[in-house]
């Protein structure tokens, strides 16, 4: 049943009713939630249905530039405005990388190996040269200093990740002298990322895993060869963009999910989970809500290809436009088989990486918290480390959050315990593989991201003053309450300089 018209409290309870709120211990990655009335596990899973078909009638992707993704669109286009919504399709040029190979080799022997999306082709005949490795520390290839003392020039080098981007890794690499750069992995597994698109790549760059890393440290000063071919197309495509008729136009809440696969696969989990989820919320709530504040529900285009489509979407808006955004929910991969649960860590409490969130960060981060725990899920903070569609929003001083299971990060014991699952393995194996797939879903994972999204994202819809630096109903009904408890002639002072009248944001 869909509910429409509603205000947001009503919302709420609808999607959360039937025992949706009451806590239950984490399950294991196999189990099956128990559905309620309102928002249901089949509904969100049926549109994860409809994204896998899509991906198989149109040569397993869907992937932005492709038919795939176009068909992706415009299910979801389609769907939102039968709904009511405002619904535009905003379309955006972009360069699509395609890697068609590469080989890295070390002492002779061939290393397994990938590269880094936006990584430039090498020239005819590869690179060749020695193999030196970037001094590993705090910030690892991620400022000039890391270079002192420490002879690069001409050679390959191999940086370890972590600290910053990948871009800036080997653009610092190049600075220095190095012809081609390797960035091996601090944890488990392969290593999938990019540069960033247009001019971010300044040297050949490959990526190997952290064992892999680990071997090559030792044969530093052995003689390396990496061949990389690649391409560059100039694509255009579309991100999807709705906005409820209903509420103020000048305090935007905004949440969004990227639509698009990698070329290699479906991309159920990454990002079929978010999309799905944001779709059947978008649903539910409908186009015209009684809410005090628009809901902007956007699906991003080319996020895979560098964030490219929210990008595009934030520098495309004026100072005053983008001030009209309250702030930016990000739902990236909600549904991992073996499922973390991760909020972004807006306080910066866990004291990771790239510091927090602009102001009002942190209160998302305590509101998701929250919608997690009425489940029975404790949740753990993960960093803005730039690799979503929040990077660009919180870059102009939005206040951003939203939830994570996990991509090729390892579960630890310690969170296999909490959580349920297998520790030591990936969080999702099959991340930007073609084996992700509708088998590639915790449905349990799915099902509590969705109810604490759906709830953290209409109680928005109905306030925003915490996040926005106002105080809260409660806090303003404590102080009337404390006021009104006074003397009569502090009353009567407050009341005839007017110290008494707050206009409340919402």
């Amino acid at each position: 049943m869909r509910v429409h018209n509603v205000r947001s409290g009503r919302f709420v309870a609808a999607l959360l009713a039937a025992g949706a709120t009451a806590a239950f211990t984490a399950a294991p990655a196999t189990a099956t939630p128990a559905t309620s009335s309102g928002l249901n596990v089949n509904d969100v899973n049926r549109h994860l249905v409809a994204l896998q078909r899509i991906a198989e009638r149109n040569d397993g992707t869907r992937a932005s530039g492709t038919p795939g993704y176009q068909a992706s669109v415009d299910y979801v286009a389609g769907k939102l405005r039968r709904a009511g919504y405002e619904v535009s399709t905003p379309d955006f040029d972009f360069t699509k990388y395609q890697l068609d190979s590469v080989e890295l080799a070390v002492a002779g022997s061939p290393v397994e190996a990938g590269a880094m999306e936006y990584s430039p082709a090498t020239p005819d005949g590869g690179v060749r040269a020695p193999l030196s490795v970037t001094p590993v520390d705090d910030s690892t290839g991620c400022q000039a200093a890391d270079y002192e003392g420490k002879d690069v020039t001409g050679t390959i080098t191999l940086i370890k990740r972590g600290a910053c981007t990948f871009a800036k890794k080997q653009r610092i690499a190049a600075e220095h002298g190095a012809e081609a750069a390797v960035i091996y992995n601090n944890v488990e597994g392969a290593l999938n990322g990019t540069l960033g698109g247009g001019d971010a790549g300044v040297i050949p760059t490959a990526s190997v895993s952290k064992a892999v890393g680990a071997e090559l440290v030792a044969k530093e000063g052995e003689s390396a060869s990496l061949t990389l071919d690649a391409t560059f197309d100039e694509i255009t495509t579309e991100n999807v963009i709705a906005e409820t008729r209903t509420g103020r136009k000048d305090n935007v809440v905004m949440a969004g999910a990227h639509l698009d696969s990698v070329d290699e696969g479906a991309g159920i989990n990454d990002n079929g989970t978010g999309s799905a989820a944001l779709l059947e919320t978008a649903l539910e709530m409908g186009g015209s809500p009684d809410v005090n504040n628009a809901v902007r529900f956007a699906w991003w285009g080319a996020e895979e290809s560098g964030l490219i489509g929210s990008t595009k979407y934030v520098n495309g808006l004026t100072f005053e436009q983008q001030l009209d955004i309250a702030m930016y929910l990000n739902f990236d991969m909600i549904g991992s088989p073996n499922a973390g649960y991760f909020t972004y860590d807006g306080d910066d409490s866990d004291g990771v990486g790239a510091g927090p969130g602009p102001y009002g960060s942190a209160q998302i981060e305590r509101d998701f918290t929250e919608a997690m725990k009425r489940q029975g899920v404790e949740v753990e903070g993960t960093d803005f480390n730039g690799r979503s569609d929040y990077g660009q929003f919180i870059a102009v001083g939005i206040p951003a959050g939203g939830l994570f299971t996990g991509a090729g990060g390892i579960k630890t014991e310690a969170q296999a315990a909490k959580w349920g699952g297998e520790a030591g393995a990936a969080y999702d194996p099959n991340y930007h593989e073609a084996a992700d797939d509708l088998g590639n879903v915790d449905r349990t994972a799915l099902i509590r991201n969705t109810r604490a999204m759906a709830d953290v994202v209409t109680h928005y819809g109905e306030t925003t003053e915490e996040v926005n630096g106002m105080r809260s109903r409660a806090e303003r009904a404590q102080a009337r309450s404390m006021a009104m408890a006074r003397p009569m002639s502090a009353a009567t002072h407050t009341e005839s300089h007017g110290h008494s009248c707050q206009l409340p944001l919402k």
